[in-house]
């Protein structure tokens, strides 16, 4: 999978988490997907650039797109 591909997966599942946010505070849904949403949001800020420069990580290499 390349880049693009990459984004467009964790786009559809920020979506999901979106959605999973809104069901839990309606109670629509379980508690099982709010710790989902809680773990994802978590993934993705750990990813973000302020976070690893915060802890001193060297950046992650990103392919070069065509």
């Amino acid at each position: 999978m390349n880049s693009s591909h990459d984004e467009t997966v964790k786009n559809v599942v920020d979506a999901f988490s979106v959605i999973t946010v809104v069901g839990t505070i309606v109670n629509v849904l379980p508690a099982i997907a709010a710790i989902f949403t809680i773990v994802w949001t978590g993934i993705r800020i750990w990813e973000t650039d302020t976070v690893q420069r915060i802890f001193k990580r060297p950046p992650v290499e990103k392919p070069e797109e065509d």
